[in-house]
């Protein structure tokens, strides 16, 4: 759960928004958790990205694998037990992430905010 939290603290001091983890154990074998958030803009979402690469990086930890492209709209990064997805608002609502894994669990975050 540190890595989840870490993540998750990074990108809402980067002011990302809506920011959801799902427990996705028993429901799917490639992780453990997703996290999701929002991001307003492309320099936004890029903002996001490098805080949480950055900030993971210098805590030792570096991801397995990320896949996307700034003008996209989402980027995925792969830390093992935690998938983060950063969305553009349009994106997140088009994929709807948050509905296909309504039935996952909710994990607090505690962070003040959904």
């Amino acid at each position: 759960m540190p890595v989840l939290l870490h993540i998750a603290s990074l990108a809402d001091q980067h002011k990302a928004k809506d920011i959801k983890a799902c427990d996705v154990r028993g429901l799917t074998l490639v992780a453990d958790t997703f996290l999701l958030c929002s991001a307003s803009s492309e320099p936004h979402l890029r903002a996001i990205f490098n805080a949480v690469k950055e900030g993971l990086k210098d805590a030792g930890v570096k991801p397995l694998h990320s896949e996307g492209a700034f003008t996209g709209g989402w980027l995925v990064m792969d830390y093992g037990t935690v998938i983060f997805h950063i969305f553009r608002e349009e994106a997140r609502n088009f994929y709807d992430l948050d509905g296909l894994w309504g039935d996952a669990p909710q994990i607090d975050l505690g962070l003040g905010k959904g």
